[in-house]
Protein backbone atom coordinates (compact mmCIF):
# COMPACT_ATOMS: atom_id res chain seq x y z
CA UNK A 1 0.00 0.00 0.00
CA UNK A 2 1.09 3.58 -0.62
CA UNK A 3 2.69 5.58 2.12
CA UNK A 4 0.22 7.80 3.99
CA UNK A 5 2.04 11.03 3.14
CA UNK A 6 1.46 10.41 -0.56
CA UNK A 7 -2.29 10.92 -0.41
CA UNK A 8 -3.53 11.85 3.07
CA UNK A 9 -2.09 15.38 3.15
CA UNK A 10 -4.39 16.81 0.45
CA UNK A 11 -7.74 16.20 -1.22
CA UNK A 12 -7.83 14.99 -4.84
CA UNK A 13 -9.90 17.93 -6.09
CA UNK A 14 -7.15 20.46 -5.28
CA UNK A 15 -3.88 20.78 -7.18
CA UNK A 16 -0.59 19.92 -5.46
CA UNK A 17 0.16 23.61 -4.99
CA UNK A 18 -3.18 23.98 -3.17
CA UNK A 19 -4.23 27.15 -4.98
CA UNK A 20 -6.40 25.78 -7.78
CA UNK A 21 -9.40 23.52 -8.20
CA UNK A 22 -8.77 20.25 -10.03
CA UNK A 23 -11.94 19.39 -11.97
CA UNK A 24 -13.21 15.81 -11.72
CA UNK A 25 -14.10 13.87 -14.88
CA UNK A 26 -15.32 10.48 -13.61
CA UNK A 27 -15.72 7.76 -16.19
CA UNK A 28 -19.15 6.10 -16.15
CA UNK A 29 -19.09 2.30 -16.24
CA UNK A 30 -22.52 0.72 -16.09
CA UNK A 31 -21.89 -2.47 -14.20
CA UNK A 32 -24.33 -4.48 -12.10
CA UNK A 33 -24.06 -2.28 -9.02
CA UNK A 34 -24.53 0.84 -11.13
CA UNK A 35 -27.77 -0.63 -12.49
CA UNK A 36 -28.95 -1.33 -8.94
CA UNK A 37 -28.09 2.25 -7.98
CA UNK A 38 -30.17 3.41 -10.94
CA UNK A 39 -33.22 1.56 -9.60
CA UNK A 40 -32.72 2.80 -6.02
CA UNK A 41 -32.05 6.37 -7.17
CA UNK A 42 -35.11 6.70 -9.39
CA UNK A 43 -37.32 5.14 -6.72
CA UNK A 44 -36.07 7.67 -4.18
CA UNK A 45 -36.44 10.53 -6.68
CA UNK A 46 -40.04 9.49 -7.36
CA UNK A 47 -40.71 9.47 -3.62
CA UNK A 48 -39.00 12.85 -3.16
CA UNK A 49 -40.99 14.57 -5.92
CA UNK A 50 -44.34 12.96 -5.06
CA UNK A 51 -44.37 13.19 -1.24
CA UNK A 52 -45.45 16.87 -1.03
CA UNK A 53 -48.50 16.11 -3.16
CA UNK A 54 -49.63 12.94 -1.37
CA UNK A 55 -52.25 13.58 1.30
CA UNK A 56 -52.81 11.36 4.35
CA UNK A 57 -55.67 12.26 6.71
CA UNK A 58 -56.02 15.49 4.78
CA UNK A 59 -52.42 16.50 5.47
CA UNK A 60 -49.31 16.51 3.31
CA UNK A 61 -47.38 13.27 3.77
CA UNK A 62 -44.19 15.08 4.85
CA UNK A 63 -44.15 18.75 5.86
CA UNK A 64 -41.39 20.66 7.66
CA UNK A 65 -43.02 24.05 8.14
CA UNK A 66 -40.52 25.77 10.41
CA UNK A 67 -42.17 29.18 10.14
CA UNK A 68 -45.54 27.95 11.43
CA UNK A 69 -43.85 25.37 13.68
CA UNK A 70 -45.88 22.61 12.09
CA UNK A 71 -44.33 19.26 11.19
CA UNK A 72 -46.18 16.39 9.52
CA UNK A 73 -44.88 12.86 9.04
CA UNK A 74 -47.14 10.38 7.26
CA UNK A 75 -50.30 12.23 8.26
CA UNK A 76 -49.36 12.74 11.92
CA UNK A 77 -49.05 16.40 12.97
CA UNK A 78 -46.44 17.54 15.47
CA UNK A 79 -46.69 20.96 17.10
CA UNK A 80 -44.30 22.91 19.37
CA UNK A 81 -45.88 21.10 22.34
CA UNK A 82 -44.43 17.89 20.90
CA UNK A 83 -40.87 19.22 20.90
CA UNK A 84 -39.78 16.53 23.34
CA UNK A 85 -40.84 13.92 20.76
CA UNK A 86 -38.83 15.70 18.09
CA UNK A 87 -35.73 15.70 20.30
CA UNK A 88 -36.17 12.01 21.10
CA UNK A 89 -36.76 11.16 17.43
CA UNK A 90 -33.66 13.14 16.43
CA UNK A 91 -31.58 11.35 19.07
CA UNK A 92 -32.89 7.98 17.86
CA UNK A 93 -32.04 8.87 14.27
CA UNK A 94 -28.52 9.96 15.23
CA UNK A 95 -27.86 6.70 17.09
CA UNK A 96 -29.15 4.79 14.05
CA UNK A 97 -26.79 6.72 11.75
CA UNK A 98 -23.87 6.04 14.10
CA UNK A 99 -24.68 2.31 14.22
CA UNK A 100 -25.30 2.09 10.47
CA UNK A 101 -22.01 3.86 9.71
CA UNK A 102 -20.11 1.65 12.16
CA UNK A 103 -21.37 -1.40 10.23
CA UNK A 104 -21.59 -0.24 6.60
CA UNK A 105 -19.51 2.93 6.34
CA UNK A 106 -20.80 5.66 3.99
CA UNK A 107 -23.23 3.51 2.00
CA UNK A 108 -25.87 6.18 2.66
CA UNK A 109 -23.70 8.74 0.85
CA UNK A 110 -23.28 6.66 -2.27
CA UNK A 111 -26.74 5.16 -2.55
CA UNK A 112 -29.35 7.36 -0.82
CA UNK A 113 -27.97 10.88 -0.24
CA UNK A 114 -29.89 13.42 -2.39
CA UNK A 115 -26.63 15.18 -3.26
CA UNK A 116 -25.15 12.00 -4.78
CA UNK A 117 -28.39 10.90 -6.46
CA UNK A 118 -28.93 14.24 -8.19
CA UNK A 119 -25.27 14.70 -9.06
CA UNK A 120 -24.44 11.22 -10.37
CA UNK A 121 -27.81 10.00 -11.63
CA UNK A 122 -29.25 13.23 -13.05
CA UNK A 123 -26.76 16.06 -13.68
CA UNK A 124 -23.80 13.82 -14.57
CA UNK A 125 -25.88 11.86 -17.07
CA UNK A 126 -27.11 15.06 -18.73
CA UNK A 127 -23.51 16.29 -18.93
CA UNK A 128 -22.40 13.05 -20.59
CA UNK A 129 -25.35 13.18 -22.99
CA UNK A 130 -24.51 16.72 -24.16
CA UNK A 131 -20.71 16.92 -23.92
CA UNK A 132 -19.75 13.27 -24.37
CA UNK A 133 -17.83 10.94 -22.07
CA UNK A 134 -15.11 11.96 -19.62
CA UNK A 135 -12.40 12.21 -22.28
CA UNK A 136 -14.54 14.40 -24.57
CA UNK A 137 -15.44 16.62 -21.62
CA UNK A 138 -11.77 17.25 -20.84
CA UNK A 139 -11.03 18.07 -24.48
CA UNK A 140 -14.05 20.39 -24.69
CA UNK A 141 -13.04 22.33 -21.56
CA UNK A 142 -9.44 22.68 -22.79
CA UNK A 143 -10.46 23.66 -26.33
CA UNK A 144 -10.58 27.33 -27.40
CA UNK A 145 -13.91 29.12 -27.59
CA UNK A 146 -15.98 27.95 -30.56
CA UNK A 147 -19.60 27.71 -31.69
CA UNK A 148 -19.74 24.04 -30.66
CA UNK A 149 -18.38 24.77 -27.20
CA UNK A 150 -20.77 27.70 -26.65
CA UNK A 151 -23.75 25.66 -27.89
CA UNK A 152 -23.00 22.65 -25.68
CA UNK A 153 -22.23 24.71 -22.58
CA UNK A 154 -25.35 26.83 -23.07
CA UNK A 155 -27.56 23.77 -23.54
CA UNK A 156 -26.06 22.01 -20.52
CA UNK A 157 -26.33 24.92 -18.13
CA UNK A 158 -29.82 25.83 -19.33
CA UNK A 159 -31.00 22.32 -18.45
CA UNK A 160 -29.10 22.50 -15.15
CA UNK A 161 -30.91 25.75 -14.24
CA UNK A 162 -34.28 24.28 -15.23
CA UNK A 163 -33.76 21.17 -13.09
CA UNK A 164 -32.50 23.32 -10.21
CA UNK A 165 -35.72 25.33 -10.55
CA UNK A 166 -37.78 22.14 -10.27
CA UNK A 167 -35.80 21.00 -7.23
CA UNK A 168 -36.21 24.39 -5.54
CA UNK A 169 -39.99 24.19 -6.00
CA UNK A 170 -40.11 20.73 -4.44
CA UNK A 171 -37.81 21.85 -1.63
CA UNK A 172 -40.09 24.80 -0.92
CA UNK A 173 -43.14 22.49 -0.99
CA UNK A 174 -41.66 20.60 1.97
CA UNK A 175 -41.30 23.87 3.90
CA UNK A 176 -44.45 25.86 3.13
CA UNK A 177 -46.68 23.05 1.83
CA UNK A 178 -47.71 22.03 -1.69
CA UNK A 179 -50.99 23.97 -1.50
CA UNK A 180 -49.15 27.22 -0.77
CA UNK A 181 -46.66 26.46 -3.54
CA UNK A 182 -49.48 25.98 -6.05
CA UNK A 183 -50.86 29.38 -5.00
CA UNK A 184 -47.47 30.99 -5.70
CA UNK A 185 -47.39 29.37 -9.13
CA UNK A 186 -51.01 30.09 -10.11
CA UNK A 187 -51.79 33.47 -8.56
CA UNK A 188 -50.40 36.87 -9.66
CA UNK A 189 -46.72 37.38 -8.87
CA UNK A 190 -47.39 40.53 -6.85
CA UNK A 191 -49.24 38.52 -4.20
CA UNK A 192 -46.30 36.21 -3.53
CA UNK A 193 -43.11 38.25 -3.94
CA UNK A 194 -41.39 36.62 -0.96
CA UNK A 195 -42.24 33.11 -2.20
CA UNK A 196 -40.98 33.89 -5.70
CA UNK A 197 -37.73 35.33 -4.32
CA UNK A 198 -37.28 32.19 -2.20
CA UNK A 199 -37.66 29.99 -5.29
CA UNK A 200 -35.05 32.06 -7.15
CA UNK A 201 -32.59 31.88 -4.24
CA UNK A 202 -33.01 28.10 -3.88
CA UNK A 203 -32.66 27.70 -7.66
CA UNK A 204 -29.30 29.50 -7.65
CA UNK A 205 -28.10 27.53 -4.61
CA UNK A 206 -28.92 24.17 -6.22
CA UNK A 207 -27.46 25.28 -9.55
CA UNK A 208 -24.16 26.31 -7.91
CA UNK A 209 -24.03 23.05 -5.93
CA UNK A 210 -24.55 20.77 -8.93
CA UNK A 211 -22.72 22.75 -11.60
CA UNK A 212 -19.68 23.93 -9.61
CA UNK A 213 -19.31 22.63 -6.05
CA UNK A 214 -20.17 19.02 -6.90
CA UNK A 215 -17.94 16.58 -5.03
CA UNK A 216 -16.71 19.37 -2.72
CA UNK A 217 -20.06 19.08 -0.92
CA UNK A 218 -19.12 15.50 0.04
CA UNK A 219 -15.42 16.02 0.70
CA UNK A 220 -15.28 19.50 2.25
CA UNK A 221 -18.72 20.84 3.22
CA UNK A 222 -20.56 17.81 4.62
CA UNK A 223 -19.31 16.84 8.10
CA UNK A 224 -20.58 13.26 7.87
CA UNK A 225 -17.47 11.95 6.09
CA UNK A 226 -15.25 13.11 8.92
CA UNK A 227 -17.17 10.93 11.36
CA UNK A 228 -15.75 7.84 9.70
CA UNK A 229 -12.48 8.20 11.58
CA UNK A 230 -14.20 7.69 14.93
CA UNK A 231 -17.04 5.38 13.84
CA UNK A 232 -15.28 2.82 11.63
CA UNK A 233 -13.24 -0.07 12.96
CA UNK A 234 -11.64 -3.21 11.53
CA UNK A 235 -15.02 -4.98 11.47
CA UNK A 236 -16.83 -2.27 9.46
CA UNK A 237 -17.98 -3.32 5.99
CA UNK A 238 -16.73 -0.74 3.51
CA UNK A 239 -15.71 -0.46 -0.12
CA UNK A 240 -12.14 -1.73 0.14
CA UNK A 241 -9.27 -3.02 -1.95
CA UNK A 242 -8.03 -6.52 -1.13
CA UNK A 243 -4.32 -5.69 -0.95
CA UNK A 244 -3.44 -9.21 0.20
CA UNK A 245 -4.66 -10.51 -3.12
CA UNK A 246 -3.82 -7.53 -5.31
CA UNK A 247 -0.23 -6.74 -4.29
CA UNK A 248 2.34 -6.46 -5.67
CA UNK A 249 0.57 -4.81 -8.58
CA UNK A 250 1.93 -4.62 -12.13
CA UNK A 251 1.17 -4.94 -15.82
CA UNK A 252 0.73 -8.39 -17.34
CA UNK A 253 3.58 -9.23 -19.73
CA UNK A 254 3.22 -12.06 -22.20
CA UNK A 255 5.72 -14.90 -22.21
CA UNK A 256 7.21 -13.56 -18.98
CA UNK A 257 7.19 -15.24 -15.58
CA UNK A 258 5.86 -12.77 -13.02
CA UNK A 259 5.20 -12.95 -9.29
CA UNK A 260 2.46 -10.33 -9.08
CA UNK A 261 -0.91 -9.92 -7.46
CA UNK A 262 -4.20 -9.61 -9.34
CA UNK A 263 -4.08 -5.81 -9.62
CA UNK A 264 -2.69 -4.84 -13.03
CA UNK A 265 -2.46 -1.12 -12.09
CA UNK A 266 -4.86 -0.08 -14.88
CA UNK A 267 -6.15 2.80 -12.70
CA UNK A 268 -9.72 2.35 -13.96
CA UNK A 269 -10.86 2.39 -10.33
CA UNK A 270 -9.40 5.90 -10.07
CA UNK A 271 -10.93 7.06 -13.36
CA UNK A 272 -14.49 6.15 -12.28
CA UNK A 273 -14.28 7.67 -8.78
CA UNK A 274 -16.48 10.80 -8.52
CA UNK A 275 -14.23 12.21 -5.78
CA UNK A 276 -10.96 11.29 -7.52
CA UNK A 277 -9.41 9.00 -4.91
CA UNK A 278 -7.41 5.83 -5.37
CA UNK A 279 -9.25 3.22 -3.30
CA UNK A 280 -6.10 1.09 -3.27
CA UNK A 281 -4.59 3.54 -0.78
CA UNK A 282 -7.10 2.42 1.83
CA UNK A 283 -10.09 4.01 3.53
CA UNK A 284 -10.30 7.76 2.92
CA UNK A 285 -12.85 10.33 4.03
CA UNK A 286 -13.50 11.24 0.37
CA UNK A 287 -14.84 7.75 -0.38
CA UNK A 288 -18.65 7.84 -0.52
CA UNK A 289 -19.05 4.08 -1.09
CA UNK A 290 -20.73 4.63 -4.45
CA UNK A 291 -19.30 1.25 -5.61
CA UNK A 292 -18.25 2.59 -9.03
CA UNK A 293 -14.75 1.21 -8.45
CA UNK A 294 -16.19 -2.24 -7.71
CA UNK A 295 -17.98 -2.36 -11.08
CA UNK A 296 -14.86 -1.07 -12.88
CA UNK A 297 -12.52 -3.57 -11.25
CA UNK A 298 -14.93 -6.48 -11.80
CA UNK A 299 -15.02 -5.72 -15.52
CA UNK A 300 -11.22 -5.71 -15.67
CA UNK A 301 -10.97 -8.96 -13.72
CA UNK A 302 -13.39 -10.60 -16.16
CA UNK A 303 -11.23 -9.56 -19.10
CA UNK A 304 -8.04 -11.01 -17.60
CA UNK A 305 -9.80 -14.15 -16.27
CA UNK A 306 -9.26 -13.38 -12.59
CA UNK A 307 -11.84 -13.70 -9.78
CA UNK A 308 -14.08 -10.69 -9.20
CA UNK A 309 -14.26 -8.49 -6.10
CA UNK A 310 -10.62 -7.49 -5.90
CA UNK A 311 -12.41 -4.35 -4.77
CA UNK A 312 -15.62 -5.03 -2.90
CA UNK A 313 -17.62 -4.70 0.30
CA UNK A 314 -15.37 -6.14 2.99
CA UNK A 315 -13.86 -5.34 6.38
CA UNK A 316 -10.20 -4.90 7.24
CA UNK A 317 -10.29 -8.11 9.27
CA UNK A 318 -11.75 -10.03 6.33
CA UNK A 319 -8.89 -8.82 4.13
CA UNK A 320 -6.18 -9.65 6.66
CA UNK A 321 -7.41 -12.94 8.09
CA UNK A 322 -9.96 -14.07 5.48
CA UNK A 323 -12.30 -14.66 8.40
CA UNK A 324 -16.12 -14.34 8.14
CA UNK A 325 -17.83 -11.10 9.13
CA UNK A 326 -17.84 -10.40 12.85
CA UNK A 327 -19.45 -7.31 14.33
CA UNK A 328 -17.63 -5.39 17.05
CA UNK A 329 -18.93 -5.00 20.59
CA UNK A 330 -19.75 -1.34 20.10
CA UNK A 331 -22.24 -2.25 17.37
CA UNK A 332 -24.13 -4.43 19.86
CA UNK A 333 -24.01 -1.56 22.37
CA UNK A 334 -25.42 0.83 19.74
CA UNK A 335 -28.14 -1.72 18.98
CA UNK A 336 -29.23 -1.93 22.61
CA UNK A 337 -29.33 1.87 22.97
CA UNK A 338 -31.23 2.18 19.67
CA UNK A 339 -33.75 -0.45 20.73
CA UNK A 340 -34.40 1.35 24.01
CA UNK A 341 -34.78 4.75 22.33
CA UNK A 342 -37.03 3.37 19.62
CA UNK A 343 -39.22 1.57 22.16
CA UNK A 344 -39.62 4.71 24.26
CA UNK A 345 -40.35 6.82 21.18
CA UNK A 346 -42.91 4.32 19.89
CA UNK A 347 -44.65 4.22 23.28
CA UNK A 348 -44.80 8.02 23.43
CA UNK A 349 -46.18 8.26 19.90
CA UNK A 350 -48.86 5.64 20.56
CA UNK A 351 -49.86 7.14 23.90
CA UNK A 352 -49.79 10.74 22.65
CA UNK A 353 -53.15 12.40 23.23
CA UNK A 354 -55.07 14.19 20.48
CA UNK A 355 -55.34 17.26 22.70
CA UNK A 356 -52.50 18.69 24.79
CA UNK A 357 -53.94 20.25 27.93
CA UNK A 358 -52.29 22.55 30.45
CA UNK A 359 -54.17 23.52 33.63
CA UNK A 360 -52.70 26.04 36.10
CA UNK A 361 -54.11 27.82 39.09
CA UNK A 362 -54.63 31.52 38.33
CA UNK A 363 -51.61 33.46 39.51
CA UNK A 364 -51.97 35.70 42.55
CA UNK A 365 -55.23 34.11 43.75
CA UNK A 366 -56.08 32.10 46.86
CA UNK A 367 -59.11 29.97 47.66
CA UNK A 368 -62.60 31.45 47.90
CA UNK A 369 -65.02 30.40 50.67
CA UNK A 370 -68.63 30.38 49.54
CA UNK A 371 -71.90 30.68 51.45
CA UNK A 372 -73.12 27.25 50.35
CA UNK A 373 -70.30 25.49 52.24
CA UNK A 374 -68.02 25.05 49.24
CA UNK A 375 -64.52 26.35 48.54
CA UNK A 376 -63.30 27.27 45.09
CA UNK A 377 -60.02 27.81 43.20
CA UNK A 378 -59.65 29.75 39.96
CA UNK A 379 -57.87 28.01 37.05
CA UNK A 380 -56.67 28.82 33.54
CA UNK A 381 -56.49 26.02 30.98
CA UNK A 382 -55.09 25.91 27.45
CA UNK A 383 -56.00 23.10 25.07
CA UNK A 384 -54.16 22.46 21.79
CA UNK A 385 -55.69 20.39 18.99
CA UNK A 386 -53.05 18.07 17.48
CA UNK A 387 -55.38 16.34 15.05
CA UNK A 388 -56.33 17.12 11.44
CA UNK A 389 -59.95 17.98 12.24
CA UNK A 390 -62.04 20.12 14.57
CA UNK A 391 -62.48 18.57 18.02
CA UNK A 392 -65.42 19.12 20.38
CA UNK A 393 -64.53 18.54 24.02
CA UNK A 394 -65.92 18.55 27.54
CA UNK A 395 -64.07 18.97 30.84
CA UNK A 396 -65.17 16.72 33.73
CA UNK A 397 -63.79 16.47 37.29
CA UNK A 398 -62.81 12.97 38.34
CA UNK A 399 -64.24 13.37 41.87
CA UNK A 400 -68.07 13.29 41.68
CA UNK A 401 -68.30 15.81 44.58
CA UNK A 402 -66.20 18.32 42.62
CA UNK A 403 -67.87 20.76 40.25
CA UNK A 404 -66.67 23.07 37.49
CA UNK A 405 -68.05 26.60 37.07
CA UNK A 406 -66.97 28.35 33.86
CA UNK A 407 -66.08 32.02 33.53
CA UNK A 408 -64.82 31.66 29.96
CA UNK A 409 -66.09 28.52 28.28
CA UNK A 410 -65.06 26.87 25.03
CA UNK A 411 -66.22 23.50 23.74
CA UNK A 412 -64.43 23.09 20.40
CA UNK A 413 -60.96 23.56 18.96
CA UNK A 414 -60.19 24.06 15.29
CA UNK A 415 -57.53 21.95 13.59
CA UNK A 416 -54.05 23.05 14.64
CA UNK A 417 -55.44 25.72 16.96
CA UNK A 418 -55.66 26.24 20.70
CA UNK A 419 -58.30 27.62 23.06
CA UNK A 420 -58.13 29.04 26.57
CA UNK A 421 -60.67 28.28 29.27
CA UNK A 422 -61.09 30.02 32.65
CA UNK A 423 -63.08 28.27 35.35
CA UNK A 424 -63.61 27.69 39.06
CA UNK A 425 -63.28 24.28 40.65
CA UNK A 426 -65.67 23.91 43.59
CA UNK A 427 -65.38 21.34 46.37
CA UNK A 428 -67.39 20.88 49.59
CA UNK A 429 -65.23 22.21 52.41
CA UNK A 430 -66.16 19.28 54.62
CA UNK A 431 -64.37 16.96 52.17
CA UNK A 432 -61.10 18.93 52.42
CA UNK A 433 -58.65 17.20 54.77
CA UNK A 434 -55.45 19.18 54.10
CA UNK A 435 -54.44 22.61 52.86
CA UNK A 436 -52.98 21.43 49.52
CA UNK A 437 -54.46 18.43 47.78
CA UNK A 438 -54.49 16.98 44.29
CA UNK A 439 -57.50 16.93 41.98
CA UNK A 440 -58.01 15.39 38.55
CA UNK A 441 -59.80 16.69 35.46
CA UNK A 442 -60.64 14.60 32.41
CA UNK A 443 -61.08 15.79 28.82
CA UNK A 444 -63.76 13.91 26.87
CA UNK A 445 -64.55 14.07 23.16
CA UNK A 446 -67.37 12.18 21.44
CA UNK A 447 -67.73 9.88 24.43
CA UNK A 448 -64.00 9.08 24.49
CA UNK A 449 -61.48 10.02 27.17
CA UNK A 450 -58.66 11.81 25.38
CA UNK A 451 -56.64 13.38 28.24
CA UNK A 452 -56.37 13.42 32.02
CA UNK A 453 -54.76 16.24 34.02
CA UNK A 454 -53.83 16.56 37.66
CA UNK A 455 -53.41 19.88 39.46
CA UNK A 456 -53.24 21.28 42.98
CA UNK A 457 -56.23 22.55 44.97
CA UNK A 458 -55.78 24.68 48.10
CA UNK A 459 -58.36 25.20 50.85
CA UNK A 460 -58.49 25.39 54.66
CA UNK A 461 -59.05 21.90 56.02
CA UNK A 462 -62.44 21.27 57.72
CA UNK A 463 -62.32 21.06 61.51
Amino acid sequence: MAEPQNFRDHIPSITDTGNKRKWMYPQIIKGNLYKYRDIVSYALLALLFSSPFIKINGEQMILLNIMERKFVFFGIIFWPQDFYLFVLALLTFMVFIVMFTAIFGRVWCGWACPQTIFMEMVFRKIENWIEGDWIHQQKLNQAPLSFEKIAKKTAKHSIFIFISFLISNIFLAYIIGSDELIKIMSEPLGQHISGFISILIFTMVFYIVFSYLRELVCTVICPYGRLQGVLLDNQSIIVAYDYERGEPRGKILKNTEQNLGDCIDCKVCVHVCPTGIDIRNGTQLECINCTACIDACDMVMEKINRPKRLIGFMSEDQIKTKSPLKLSRKVYAYSVVLLILFSVLSFMLVSRSDIATTVLRAGGTLYQLRDNGTVSNLYNAELVNKTTKMVKFEMRPIDPDTKIQYIRKEDEIKMGSSVKVTFFVLRPQKSVSKYKSEIGIEIWSEGKLIDRIKTNFIAPPSE
